[in-house]
């Protein structure tokens, strides 16, 4: 990845993915720009449209007609996720600041002037968490545990990573850009370059309209890209694991051994439940071997992660010069 800005030239910049929100985005935008304005900064809005097939981008279209001095639309030409999008984003942006929204209006667009005060304590990065989260249970406690694996895997201390409602300063999101980092687990990558970052509680509210764009599998998949993007854990516990297994069929080759020269006892059923037990361990070494080969190779080969098929902002002077 390569950044297509140019230095900071205003003061905040905020960054939302948007996939089938039709629902969401007039009231998002007339919310947000009524927040924007009050802030009295110099501002814009990306929206990253990641493949969506409803109503949403002709929307979005609507609206930048109405505030085209502030408002850019970035178009991908398929879905590749809420993390891509927002990585997309990142290489546009003008801002000194940076704030990373979530359209669906869990987390109020509200919030941001909070984001941006605690700013200017010094903070370079200002996480927002779900004090009083509103998802169902299954949501609300699979972010837990994969919070407690994504800490204990990692060692990077951060109170909610499903939580976009976050700000950055802009060096953070240049050195992101700069690492054309695989991993897409965008709020580990951007903690790992804070110097001073703090958590703040946000509000959160239920989803009003739409559907959640996540599922069990979606879930299971940040999972395995936040232990294999940063860590090498699932390669230790594999190890040690192997060391273990090697060092029980010694044992039990032994035992059998014994009972072999004994009582010429055959444990057949036995024999056959302890080779699936390795063949299952082999298959989930490959599976996981795989995982880190795949990145290393797309990495190597340096395959774009999107594909923009639009960019729709207003021209700047500058760019008309040219």
């Amino acid at each position: 990845m390569q950044r297509k800005s140019s230095a900071a030239s205003l003061d905040v910049s905020v960054v939302i993915p948007v996939f089938n929100e039709q629902e969401n985005v007039t009231v998002l935008c007339d919310r947000l720009l009524k927040t924007m304005d009050a802030t009295e900064k110099k501002y814009e809005i990306i929206f990253v449209d990641d493949g969506s097939h409803d109503r949403t981008l002709p929307i979005l279209r609507e609206i930048f007609e109405t505030r085209s001095d502030v408002i850019r639309i970035i178009t991908f030409n398929g879905n590749y996720g809420q993390y891509v999008a927002i990585l997309a984003g990142f290489e546009h942006v003008r801002g000194e600041v940076i704030v990373t929204l979530d359209a669906d209006l869990q987390n109020l667009p509200e919030e941001i002037p909070n984001l941006l005060e605690k700013m200017e304590e010094g903070y370079d990065l200002v996480g927002g968490y779900r004090a009083d989260r509103k998802d169902g249970f299954f949501r609300t406690y699979a972010s837990k545990i994969i919070n407690y694996i994504r800490y204990k895997a990692t060692g990077i201390k951060m109170m909610d990573h499903g939580c976009m409602l976050r700000a950055y300063k802009r060096y953070i999101i240049d050195e992101v850009v700069k690492t054309r980092e695989t991993s897409t687990f965008i709020t580990a990558l951007t903690q790992k370059f804070a110097g001073n970052p703090v958590d703040v509680p946000v509000s959160h509210e239920e989803r009003s309209a739409g559907n959640s764009k996540y599922n069990l599998y979606k879930l299971i998949r940040i999972t395995f890209d936040l232990l294999t993007g940063f860590s090498l854990l699932p390669l230790q516990i594999f190890t040690m694991f192997g060391m273990l297994i090697s060092s029980a069929s010694i044992v039990y080759f032994f035992v059998e051994l014994f009972k072999k020269v004994i009582s010429n006892h055959h444990g057949y059923g036995l024999h056959f439940a302890f080779v699936f037990l390795l063949l299952s361990v082999i298959v989930l070494g490959i599976g996981l071997l795989g995982e880190y080969l795949g990145r290393a190779y797309f990495a190597v080969c340096e395959h774009p992660s999107f594909v923009i098929r639009d960019i729709i902002e207003k021209r700047r002077k500058e760019d008309k010069k040219q």
